[in-house]
């Protein structure tokens, strides 16, 4: 099969793979009041989801270095089914949502970095890093579906329903990847010497390693941001008349599309300029931006749809060129496990990330306070800081790669 029609179908699957991912942190002004959860409870049950998937990562993302990875990707698919479907029939609170968020957490884990395996095992011939970017930009459109799908249906049909329907996402994500791509035999000149969960040739890895732990601050960043977009928004909107959830969702869609292209865009620049260079600059900006968006809050809900927009384009900007930077600066036989790393140290930052922002909320006043809002995207943005001073200390192996 051609590698076009090959990315494509991954992105497409990958698509499919994440109609839940949002679906939480859409209805979060619904189900706060409904089950009398706090800012930081919220920001437990938006965070824990990356609990879950850092759990799966080890494991799962490794094994694609030992077995055909798209087995990995119909059980990560499978899982992230059940969690969905818990949600949907056994959420009631903090609790049931923290345990089906886990659940739901740990599918994804299964999808998203196996996801990529699957995609470049089959591609070799090509450039990879154009592929990884423009499969990294998917989660974007995934992102944007799920929350686009979860507002709508949950004003249609209620709550549940959102969680019910989303779960249909994996269940053709199955279907596509069985009917379209076939069994991938793995050299086994290229297995790992080492057993399944020893990282320790990815840790002396220097090179990859600067990408990963940069990825960490970007995850804490990305993630706390879609964890809070809507809230926010909700918040900018309020004294609008006929602004609703749908509203709020339907920009916070516009924001995640639009980080997509601009992922692949920075991917291009980064193949052209220096890798490190244009991630440092993207942070920067980034940075600056958060506290902005903040404060946009308090002037009109367009100031804050533009500038969350403009805010979510600079996070992005560096998604892609580190993922691939990350995969690219693997060692031999060991590209799995250099994702599986990357995967567990950066959305460690994804968990943390979301749960910072509801702590700052809560201990600033709140919701309805915009100055709190200000902190929360000071907090948000703090991703990016983390990330420079990650890529500026380890970037003395090369500040051209």
């Amino acid at each position: 099969m051609k590698a076009w029609k090959i990315i494509m179908i991954m992105c497409f699957a990958h698509v499919l793979s994440m109609t839940g991912f949002a679906t939480f942190p859409a209805l979060i002004p619904i189900l706060m009041p409904l089950w009398e959860l706090t800012n930081t409870q919220a920001g437990w049950v938006s965070g824990v989801f990356f609990a879950g998937y850092v759990l799966s990562v080890p494991v799962l993302v490794s094994l694609t270095d030992r077995i055909d990875s798209r087995c990995i990707y119909i059980i990560g698919l499978i899982i992230s089914i059940v969690g969905l479907l818990g949600f949907t029939f056994l959420a009631n609170g903090f609790w049931s949502a923290l345990t089906w968020q886990i659940v739901h957490g740990a599918g994804i884990g299964g999808t998203y970095m196996t996801g990529l395996r699957v995609m470049t095992d089959r591609i070799k011939k090509t450039n990879p890093s154009r592929a990884i970017a423009f499969y990294t930009a998917c989660f974007s459109l995934g992102t944007a579906v799920s929350f686009i799908l979860s507002g709508m249906v949950a004003d249609w049909l209620g709550w549940s329903w959102a969680f019910a329907l989303s779960a249909l996402g994996p269940i053709l994500a199955i279907i596509v990847t069985l009917l379209f791509l076939k069994t991938y035999n793995i050299n086994k000149d290229q297995l790992p010497h080492t057993h399944l969960l020893d990282f320790r040739p990815v840790f002396k890895n220097r090179k990859a390693m600067s990408y990963t732990l940069a990825y960490i601050g970007h995850s804490w960043e990305l993630f706390a941001l879609r964890a809070w977009i809507v809230a926010f928004l909700v918040f900018a909107g309020a004294e609008k008349t006929g602004f609703s959830i749908i509203s709020a969702t339907i920009i916070a869609g516009v924001a995640s599309v639009i980080g997509g292209p601009i992922s692949i865009i920075g991917n291009e620049i980064s193949e052209r300029y220096g890798r490190r260079k244009t991630i440092i600059v993207i942070m920067v900006f980034a940075s600056l931006t958060s506290i902005i968006t903040g404060y946009s809050a308090s002037l009109s809900i367009g100031a804050a749809a533009i500038f969350i927009i403009i805010y979510s384009g600079f996070v992005m900007g560096d998604s892609a060129s580190l993922t691939a930077g990350a995969s690219g600066a693997a060692i031999s036989g060991y590209r799995g496990a250099t994702l599986a790393v990357h995967s567990i140290l950066g959305f460690t930052g994804a968990l943390l990330g979301p749960l910072c922002a509801g702590l700052a909320l809560d201990f600033s006043g709140g919701q309805s306070s915009a100055n709190a809002w200000v902190i929360a995207f000071a907090t948000i943005g703090f991703g990016s800081v983390m990330g420079l001073i990650s890529l500026i200390k380890l970037g003395k192996v090369s500040l051209n790669t």
